[in-house]
């Protein structure tokens, strides 16, 4: 298997190289994110493995470009930052896992055989919470033998949710990342997709709603 890690500290790296040598993985190593998307384009690597935080191109930029090129070479992420707009913006852009850093090398060596055992749709097919199903083929919600289908934004806005059980969505930050921040709509428009959402949980007889807080905002939760 060869592996392209992309990552501007030479200790970190050196590291992470020896280690997957080790481990009987073949690896090739560039300082910066243009590097990493030129060497993607000469050569078909089984996985890459990007830092985010990187001179000349950043890796979620690579990862957009490798997905926008229609290439399908699994990618992890590696980040200092564990802010969840950066897990989200990572996700968004195609990547298939994201492992914060200070990370332990074993859980590095699982999350790779993992991705590539998965190969270029390490992404689930299907997002499971509280027993409910979204299956992205058909942005069908199901739980147990009902169903429902979904708009193109109400399934945007549930996975985005699934993907998060748990953690608070304020509005401003549910239209960046769903509608974008240029789309002509307002907190309005997300109010009555999370309305229609909950009502479709409710109407599949699930176990988790989408709860509000005020002036927090909106996460998944699973009911009592």
């Amino acid at each position: 298997m060869l592996l392209l890690l992309a990552e501007d500290e030479p200790a970190m790296a050196e590291a992470v190289v020896e280690f997957l040598r080790y481990h009987q993985y073949s690896v090739e190593w560039v300082s910066n994110g243009s590097e990493a998307l030129s060497r993607t384009q000469e050569t078909a690597f089984d996985g890459c493995i990007l830092d985010i935080m990187m001179p000349g191109m950043d890796g979620i930029t690579v990862v957009k470009k490798l997905r926008e090129a229609g290439s399908r070479t699994p990618v992890l992420l590696l980040t200092a930052k564990g802010e969840l707009e950066d897990k989200v913006a990572g996700f968004e852009a195609g990547a298939d896992d994201y492992l914060p850093k200070p990370f332990d090398l074993p859980e590095l060596l699982v999350r790779v055989r993992a991705m590539l055992r998965r190969g270029g749709s390490y992404r689930a097919d299907a997002l499971t919470f509280a027993g409910v199903t979204l299956e992205s083929g058909r942005r069908v919600l199901s739980n147990g033998s009902k169903d429902s289908t979904l708009s193109h934004r109400e399934y945007q806005l549930m996975e985005l949710l699934m993907r998060n059980p748990g953690v608070f969505f304020s509005a401003e930050t549910l239209l960046d990342r769903v509608w974008g921040m240029d789309a002509p709509t307002g907190q309005g428009t997300v109010w009555s997709h999370i309305s229609y959402l909950r009502k479709k949980l409710e109407e599949l007889g699930a176990t988790a709603t989408i709860h509000s807080r005020r002036g927090v905002g909106y996460a998944l939760v699973k009911t009592t």
